[in-house]
């Protein structure tokens, strides 16, 4: 199956550092625009590994005016000096994936250099049937999924019955692999939520008939992939879907995701161990957002919220939903900096903070009559805390042409020191518009 061509020497500064490999990761309810700086990162990069999730975390990105709005597939791909991974801890539709492809091509983007492993689970279309009954069954306790079959392929995977890549090119393999599992998910669909299944027929036509030829030509071992690059003093970038704080582990659970978009996760999911990491990037709004239910301490439910929501467009990529906002939580922050090991922030969408008099930030909780300065594990706790908020001027003026620090008026910068200062690591990115060179770099 597919390699990749590691002929392309590296710079100078390359060949001084061993093994040199960033992590970008969001810091907290996802939406916070990692595709950016990922995409900003990206040019400096030789390879770009998005190491879980699936097409259930949109990112969109604006290049010379032109909107791309991607899935599965690393933002990596629109360098052609990038070879762009899609790693073991995925899990992937290859429908979708095929389809993000053609949108691409017609757009003249060159995908022939993705990589995808051979180790990544398949959602199958019983997943994304479970997917949808098992919501609706929740009522009023669903947990606000994407429906896409993310969750029950991650279920699978844990259940040791997925099918992954590889076994596509295996008929064999996949039918018996498919008649066990199916025996079990046909009678649960059938049973409990009157739902008729898909056949083993059905899905061996669909997957090796049509799909697994398709695929194929993309399909790699990217744990040797990844190490070669790294062996070879290249640029390595691990990319997270989703956020910290949906994260399965650390996350609001359980309004969260199935896989582990901490740092960490990057670990598992691309086949690396964390000496090869040397610089994490976190990746917070300006504000806070969120999709889907669970608790969101500095949520609003007023004006301000509105405008916060009209102003970012914060309607999410895949599904249209709109996002609950809020101030921005600077507890949740410090919190993500410690699970993470952050080496700096990027603050993106400062700019939608423009027409505000005065923004606040959350510094600490109240909650039983204390002040909480950490985020508490608690959950039944969590959802009583109230914000503890620190009130800074607004700075009324139009950032979208800022591109560097002296350009953002003082109370702006002022911002930004604050922010820096609470959560305890440097911020050196901001994001000032939609567009790729919107953006300010702050120096030490």
């Amino acid at each position: 199956m597919g390699g990749v061509n590691l002929d392309r020497p590296p710079d100078e500064n390359t060949q001084e550092r061993a093994l040199p490999a960033t992590i970008v990761v969001g810091t907290q309810w996802g939406d916070e625009g990692k595709g950016k700086f990922t995409d900003l990162f990206a040019k400096e990069m030789h390879v770009v590994v998005r190491y879980q999730g699936g097409h259930n975390a949109g990112h969109t990105l604006v290049v010379d005016g032109e909107t791309f709005a991607l899935q599965l597939i690393p933002s990596g791909i629109l360098y052609d000096h990038i070879t762009p991974v899609i790693g073991n801890g995925v899990v992937v539709d290859p429908r979708v994936l095929l389809e993000e492809v053609d949108v691409l091509e017609r757009k003249g983007i060159d995908c022939s250099r993705l990589r995808v492993s051979s180790n990544a689970h398949l959602i199958l279309p019983y997943h994304q049937l479970l997917d949808r009954v098992t919501e609706r069954y929740l009522g009023k306790n669903k947990l606000g999924t994407t429906k896409r079959g993310i969750g029950p392929a991650y279920a699978d995977k844990a259940a040791r019955v997925g099918l992954r890549v590889q076994d596509m090119y295996d008929p064999k393999i996949f039918r018996q692999k498919l008649e066990v599992v199916l025996k079990e998910k046909g009678q649960l669909l059938a049973k409990v939520y009157n739902q008729l299944p898909p056949t083993v027929d059905e899905i061996c036509d669909l997957y090796l008939g049509e799909l697994a030829p398709r695929v194929r030509p993309y399909v790699a071992d990217t744990v040797d992939l990844v190490h070669e690059a790294l062996e070879a003093g290249r640029h390595v970038l691990f990319e997270g879907a989703q956020a910290t704080f949906l994260d399965l582990d650390h996350g609001t659970y359980p309004y969260v995701t199935s896989s582990n978009p901490v740092a960490g996760g990057a670990c598992t999911g691309a086949g690396v161990g964390p000496r090869h990491i040397d610089r994490v990037v976190g990746v917070a709004k300006a504000y806070v957002t969120r999709v889907g239910s669970g608790p969101f301490p500095t949520e609003l439910f007023d004006e301000a919220g509105d405008a916060l929501v009209e102003r970012g467009h914060e309607y999410g990529t895949n599904t249209g939903r709109r996002r609950r906002a809020g101030w921005f939580d600077a507890v949740m922050l410090r919190h993500a900096v410690r699970l993470n090991s952050l080496s700096e922030v990027a603050i993106t969408k400062l700019d939608v903070l423009d027409a505000f008099d005065t923004v606040r930030v959350c510094v600490a909780y109240e909650a039983e009559g204390r002040r909480l300065d950490r985020f508490p594990d608690d959950q039944s706790l969590l959802h009583k805390v109230r914000p503890v908020y620190e009130e800074l001027p607004g700075w009324r003026t139009d950032l979208t042409g800022a591109t560097e620090p002296s350009d953002l008026p003082p109370e702006a910068r002022d911002y930004l020191d604050f922010l820096e200062k609470q959560v305890g690591v440097p911020i050196r990115l901001v994001g000032v518009g939609p567009g790729r060179e919107q953006f300010v770099q702050r120096t030490p």
